[in-house]
């Protein structure tokens, strides 16, 4: 079993294949026979004016930039199933819903996306929005009524201006296409986000975004200065069009605004060298007490150091027994003589020997973070891998006073139920993160956080989904009295439809109000006037998307 449960996301990827190869001509009367067909059979209760939706593709998209190259209309086909399970990630949702799903369009110019907009709301489709597939719960990519996907992955371009030190990278890149991006523009910039390279810009950045800068640098979103969106009118608006509070809201709001085209990002500044270290210990080499004492100090230390906590499931010291091993993960900004001085100071519990640590570029610590074996070419990074064969789920927590040690305990008797492997991820907070108000961005997570907590099982047998899902819930319980409550908060990224959620058609206020508060706090009630301003029907929806409300 693959021990990265934080990478899990990171399993799977491949370009779907063309529509077909016959000349344009053709391809349109292929796409709307196809249609006819399905129409014939499915319409008109679950696939409402779809015929329509077609030809109004068509209609709004040039002849220099033809669409029905990049319509998969939904059907049993190789050629779909293929486009479809590419960017799925959670094996839980690899079956699409024909009933429902109507089709893929894998946009490759701006035009396609504005079509789509228009199209699907003046026939009355629901629309999903996929870049990356990484969504844990398959919002971007599931629905129970009739949908089409706009799938990104095709708009993937990345402009790294280096005197200014910015770039432009649009939504369906992937953040190791942009972490190469960067490293042969520069050795000493990079960027403040995640640790799975195939995780997709447009929903990374949108939904917050965080890594292992963060202590340093803040989280993603801090470091949008432009984007380009394509609202529910199908226009291309930048910073200055669509208007602060709408750029505001696009910060960690998530996909109820419109259609994330590209983001304009701020770079960071970092040495030539950094430190790394993975050090493991179980429970009989006290990594209970070890873990107590890395909550008391881990947000306290350099700005600089990032160490992050990772309880989780392995074999015991005698056949037949499990036990915890708590793998601490580190990253320093500067040389390992430096990082020795601060561990034998704040943290000598640890042991942490200069055995342990390796000096490299920023752009191999993504290698390292990413699981990959020292030596493993730059070139992984830019790689899509093919279809998953795990399913998994994901929640969290934020943790703001140190768990007892006996809490601890608590959750690793419950660890030992679960049949298939779990684990829990402790990602520090202090630093910058202390120091950037609430309100700076949508992203509501700031001073007064120890650590963020998440929560990962995957299994491969989907006979044990069932099991799998509650003993998650069973966990999720047993962590209650230590962490957040009133609300107990949660991070938008890792979605989590059992905090709350709507039916995929509706957005009903009052249950949009207990997930919403957990995942934006106080500035839930700003995101609804924006959404009531800018998505008055509600157009993009899912099922915890933000209501259009105004506020009094």
């Amino acid at each position: 079993m693959k021990e990265a449960f934080v990478f899990l996301l990171c399993l799977t990827n491949k370009f779907p294949k063309k529509f077909n190869s016959c000349s344009k001509k053709k391809e349109t009367l292929y796409v709307l026979g196809l249609v006819l067909l399905v129409s014939f059979i499915e319409a008109p209760v679950t696939k409402p004016n779809f015929g329509k939706f077609i030809e109004c593709l068509r209609d709004r998209t040039t002849p220099e930039n033809p669409i029905t190259d990049v319509i998969s209309i939904a059907d049993n086909s190789t050629t779909f199933l293929s486009s479809y399970v590419s960017y799925t990630k959670n094996k839980r949702f690899s079956s699409p819903n024909f009933k429902k799903l109507l089709a893929i369009i894998a946009a490759k110019h701006v035009s396609h996306v504005q079509a789509t907009v228009v199209c699907a709301k003046s026939n009355g489709i629901q629309l999903r929005i996929r870049s990356g597939g990484h969504d844990n719960e398959g919002f971007s990519y599931m629905s129970s009524v009739p949908f089409v996907i706009l799938d990104m992955h095709n708009l993937r371009s990345i402009d790294v201006n280096l005197s200014r030190k910015n770039a432009w990278v649009q939504a369906g890149a992937t953040l190791g296409e942009l972490y190469v991006k960067i490293n042969e523009a520069s050795q000493t910039l990079a960027f403040p986000a995640g640790v799975c390279p195939t995780v997709g810009a447009g929903g990374h950045i949108s939904g917050g975004g965080f890594g292992n800068l963060m202590r340093k640098f803040g989280i993603t979103v801090d470091h949008v200065i432009d984007a380009q969106i394509i609202d529910v009118n199908g226009k291309l608006l930048n910073r200055a069009a669509m208007g602060e509070d709408l750029f505001w809201a696009i910060r960690g709001g998530g996909s109820s605004f419109g259609v994330i085209l590209s983001w304009k990002i701020n770079l960071v500044e970092v040495p030539k060298i950094l430190t790394v270290f993975k050090v493991n210990k179980t429970l009989e080499q006290g990594g209970t007490d070890i873990l107590y004492k890395w909550q008391l100090v881990a947000n306290k230390l350099p700005d600089s150091l990032f160490i992050t906590a990772w309880p989780r499931t392995v074999n015991g010291p005698k056949p037949g027994e499990r036990t915890i091993a708590v793998v601490f993960y580190a990253q320093f900004l500067g040389p390992t003589d430096k990082l020795m001085e601060i561990m034998d100071q704040s943290f000598p519990e640890l042991g942490l020997g200069r055995e342990d640590c390796h000096e490299m570029s920023w752009l191999n610590t993504t290698l390292f973070w990413a699981n990959y074996p020292a030596g493993t070419p730059k070139s992984i990074l830019l790689d899509r891998p093919p279809t998953n064969s795990l399913s998994f789920k994901s929640k969290s927590d934020f943790v703001k006073k140190p768990i007892p040690k006996k809490g601890l305990e608590k959750l690793w008797k419950t660890m030992f139920k679960f049949n298939s492997s779990v684990s829990l991820q402790f990602n520090p907070y202090g630093g910058v993160m202390d120091r950037i108000p609430a309100t700076a961005t949508a992203f509501p997570h700031r001073k007064g956080n120890l650590f963020k907590v998440q929560y990962s099982t995957m299994w491969f047998d989907a006979n044990a989904t069932e099991s799998s899902l509650a003993m998650m819930n069973e966990l999720f319980e047993v962590a209650e009295p230590y962490v957040s409550s009133n609300p107990r908060e949660a991070f938008f990224n890792f979605r989590d439809i059992d905090i709350g959620s709507n039916p995929s058609g509706e957005t009903n206020v009052d249950e949009a109000k207990i997930y919403g508060s957990k995942y934006f706090l106080g500035n839930l009630k700003r995101l609804m006037d924006v959404k009531a301003k800018y998505d008055p029907d509600n157009f993009f929806k899912n099922e915890q998307s933000i209501p259009p409300v105004r506020v009094k």
